[in-house]
């Protein structure tokens, strides 16, 4: 067994402490605020846990921020204007197998990501996560099953969704193939 840790597992779990620090919080005021265990917190503060999806969700609502910020650890990514494929930050949930590669850079106005979801898989975020932006998401391929509270939207490629006010919701691919698409975020500052 390797004690390798993981770069990209290593700076998630650094950013998730500075933003803990910036906001001087203790472990157990972000377990509160996030419903992450403090164990877990502490574990991925110590790049020595890759997070879920739905424990990056948590810890996002917990601090008013995208998951897009999570993954890009130290926020001093450049922006460039053009972005190679291999270069865009990619993160591979370690539960459901979800990928997800940004592909805006961070002086764009809204946060673009490409999201890959396995066969089988279904990945919760819970409604906080949604409180402070807006959100758009468009199927480029596959079928996608996203429920909204309790709205249910079965989507196909080329369908979009735009969310609505924040709901519990949970991406489905109830299908035996991948589902691909985009996310787009704006961040919305109104009350």
């Amino acid at each position: 067994m390797s004690n390798m840790i993981d770069p990209l597992v290593e700076r998630i779990g650094a950013r998730i402490r500075a933003e803990r620090d910036r906001r001087d919080w203790t472990l157990a005021e972000l377990a509160d605020a996030s419903g992450v265990s403090r164990a877990m917190i502490h574990r991925i503060e110590r790049g020595e846990s890759n997070p879920t999806a739905v424990v990056l969700g948590k810890l996002s609502a917990a601090f008013r921020l995208s998951v897009a910020t999570l993954l890009d650890p130290d926020g001093t990514a450049e922006a460039e204007r053009v972005r190679r494929a291999e270069a865009a930050p990619q993160w591979l949930d370690p539960e459901t197998g979800y990928a997800r590669r940004q592909i805006s850079g961070p002086g764009f106005p809204a946060e673009v990501a490409e999201v890959r979801l396995p066969a089988g898989a279904e990945v919760p975020y819970p409604a906080a996560a949604f409180t402070f932006h807006r959100q758009i998401i468009w199927v480029l391929d596959g079928h996608l099953t996203f429920r909204e509270g309790e709205s249910v939207h079965e989507l196909s490629a080329g369908d979009t969704v735009e969310l609505g006010a924040p709901a519990p919701c949970v991406f489905v691919n109830s299908t035996q193939t991948e589902c691909r698409y985009a996310v787009v975020l704006v961040r919305d500052e109104a009350p």
